[in-house]
């Protein structure tokens, strides 16, 4: 993948510049990865409900913008060096551990919002979570930083309705704690949440940067199958008239 091939892709509707120029907010996003067939992995998506004016009807990843909360949340365990390192490369704002935490704790949040997944661990002790965490703490789970591991950042273009600094985060399957039984989350965000090989899911209708990280994954997965963390990550960002990809 280029940053020509990215630019190329965008349709007429992100190619759209009438807006005005907003600072871009720092969102995460969440691949959770299935390997138990043994085959093609496998990544939880939802489509996004037609009532939203952003992206209707379009398959994503749970994901969502950072809340100021978000690092406060208490976890479990701690990232990889590696991982750290790659979440505070040019941070925009205050370059705290709080704040690299708060990126995943999102991800895990919007997961458990979105699609009603909880990926976490066993806490060592009781703990009240406040609104969504609540969920978390009264099964006796905590987010856990362990397992994540960072697999792409990008930012949105200029002059876009929305714009997103978004850091995308993949855990395996095994990271999941426990799962509401409706097959989704409680916000209502996402339906038709399912399990998507990774060829088929490129076949729907997704967002380009979505399409773009997919196919970053599949070629990463060739050759780093268990996601380590040194291997240098993919950041998208508007440069001129295109994207530049540069490697952290």
């Amino acid at each position: 993948m280029t940053k020509e091939d990215l630019t190329r892709r965008l349709t007429a509707a992100e190619r759209n510049t009438s807006d005005p120029n907003l600072r871009p907010r720092d969102a995460s996003t969440l691949l959770i990865l299935d390997r138990s067939g043994g085959g093609v992995p496998k990544v939880l998506m939802g489509r996004r409900h037609e009532r939203h004016r952003f992206m209707p009807g379009m398959f994503v990843f749970p994901g969502g913008r950072v809340d100021p909360g978000d690092s406060r949340v208490p976890v479990r365990g701690t990232f990889h060096p590696e991982v750290e390192r790659k979440l505070r490369h040019e941070m925009k704002g205050p370059k705290t551990a709080a704040r690299a935490r708060a990126f995943a704790v999102a991800a895990v949040r919007e997961t458990y919002e979105e699609a009603g997944v909880f990926v976490a661990g066993q806490a060592e002790e009781p703990w009240a979570g406040k609104d969504d965490f609540a969920a978390f703490s009264e099964r006796g789970l905590i987010p856990d930083l362990t397992p994540m591991r960072l697999i792409a950042r990008a930012i949105t273009p200029p002059r876009r309705p929305r714009r997103f600094d978004t850091r995308f985060f993949a855990v395996f399957a095994d990271a999941i704690a426990d799962q509401l039984k409706e097959g989704t989350g409680p916000s209502g965000e996402l339906q038709d949440v399912h399990w998507l090989p990774l060829d088929k899911a490129k076949s729907l209708e997704l967002p380009t940067i979505t399409l773009t990280i997919i196919d970053e994954l599949q070629a990463r997965l060739r050759d780093d199958p268990d996601l380590a963390p040194a291997v240098p990550v993919p950041f998208y960002h508007w440069r001129g008239k295109g994207f530049v990809r540069e490697e952290i």
